[in-house]
């Protein structure tokens, strides 16, 4: 790589949450990024849908239809963004994640233009799975920020000018971190775990203050009453007609936060199981619903939208206590939920009214197990591997309708970005650019 440009960090210290109801459509507000971008984690609608109107390539290997190819220093989970033909792709500078980085290329040659890079004094834990750069920038189109956890949240413009810089205070588990901003009209929105503190914040996007912040009780930073406890979710936003309402998965409830105001408007148990307090994976609007999948081997839930307060009693429309180990979110098509699983468990096809599993679709053990989401594009859905192997598919809930398969090589566990007919993959060593 170029020579890097490096920024100490600043302090400063906030975060952010929002809310639910009755849902009509589910929102991702950006500013004015173009049709063709790819602004934040899972695409622009937070949804994991490339927008109306663009394709992907179908198939592809290491050396047919790469545009270009960058060798990444350090491994990362982080996925690419892209917006205003740049991508935007977080790293580590070491082993000892020390110095975590910003980096901004060229979308159509892969060339270097900037990078920003943050230092913290101290090493922090993480699972041997995870790494330092674990988390996905989001931008409006003309700035963006990036969550460096422990190191801060920082917001640049698309010169890699740095805007303003917050010390959120420490997050520390012995996994590491791992959930993502987004945005929502002006705000970046922030869901901060796992940690002894754990907190949602909304922080204004043009000087960093924080608009609200509400804390989520947590009982010591590893184990809840000896669980295996913790949240690595990215928030979700919903509009409702009762106003917009950001969904968080936490470790042990699901949680609807007025965007405004940040106040919870309900909650609904059931995500803690006998193997932990665990949450990967975001939840899933479906219609009038919510389709959650816990971690760990942990439970799914379907939660009906609206009501205050507690509603697991009155909300919560089943449970089953064990699905396969589910990292990378899911989207929903034609009213089913299709979700590629970690451990083995392949692809399936859920019908979120009930939580029954429609099939299943497992390839070799190795080909199996997926981190990254899933991305729909023109009709298609794309699974990448850990194997950085990217299985294409139909939607379709009576089978598994497959359309192509191709390989890079080498490790992934980020999901892909799709813009301007092109998809971006982060394996562990590289970045690509990938275009017919």
């Amino acid at each position: 790589m170029q020579r890097r440009e490096f920024l100490k960090t600043v302090g400063g210290a906030v975060l952010a949450a929002a809310s639910i109801g009755a849902v009509l459509s589910v929102v991702l507000c950006v500013g004015s990024i173009a049709s063709a971008d790819w602004p934040a984690f899972r695409g622009p609608g937070g949804a994991g849908f490339a927008a109306k109107g663009q394709k992907a390539p179908t198939l592809w290997s290491g050396e047919k239809n790469i545009r270009w190819k960058i060798a990444m220093d350090q491994p990362g989970n982080g996925s690419p963004i892209v917006v205003g033909g740049r991508v935007f792709v977080t790293s580590a500078e070491d082993k000892n994640g020390r110095k975590r980085s910003l980096y901004c290329f060229d979308a159509s040659d892969g060339k270097q233009l900037w990078a920003r890079t943050v230092e913290i004094d101290r090493v922090m834990p993480k699972h041997k799975t995870n790494n330092y750069s674990p988390t996905t920038p989001a931008s409006d189109g003309k700035r963006v920020v990036v969550w460096h956890g422990s190191a801060g949240l920082h917001c640049y413009d698309l010169e890699g000018k740095p805007i303003w810089s917050r010390d959120l205070g420490e997050f520390r588990h012995r996994w590491g971190f791992g959930t993502s901003p987004i945005l929502h009209k002006g705000r970046v929105i922030l869901h901060t775990g796992p940690g002894k503190r754990v907190f949602v914040a909304a922080i204004n996007l043009p000087d960093g203050k924080t608009v609200w912040k509400t804390d989520e009780p947590i009982e010591g930073a590893r184990r809840l009453k000896d669980e295996q406890m913790g949240s690595w979710t990215t928030p979700v936003v919903i509009d409702t007609k009762d106003g917009a309402r950001i969904i968080v998965s936490m470790a042990w409830r699901l949680v609807a936060y007025d965007a405004e105001t940040g106040k919870i408007v309900w909650t609904c148990e059931g995500n803690r199981h006998s193997r932990g307090a665990l949450a990967y994976s975001a939840p899933i609007p479906v219609g009038d619903m919510i389709f959650v999948t816990g971690g760990f081997l942990g439970v799914s839930l379907g939660v009906r939208l609206g009501g205050s307060g507690d509603v697991t009693k009155t909300h919560r429309l089943w449970r089953f206590e064990k699905n396969p180990q589910n990292i990378g979110s899911g989207v929903t098509v034609g009213g089913y939920v299709y979700r590629a699983n970690a451990r083995g468990g392949g692809l399936d096809c859920v019908d979120p009214k009930t939580g029954r599993v429609q099939w299943v679709h497992k390839g070799k053990l190795a080909d199996s197990t997926y981190w990254a989401s899933i991305v729909a594009v023109d009709g298609l859905l794309y699974a990448t591997n850990q194997n950085a192997t990217t299985i294409i598919y139909k939607p379709n809930p009576k089978k598994f309708e497959i359309v192509a398969t191709n390989r890079l090589g080498g490790k992934c566990n980020a999901t892909p970005a799709v813009s301007g007919g092109r998809i971006f993959i982060r394996t562990m060593k590289s970045l690509y650019c990938i275009g017919e």
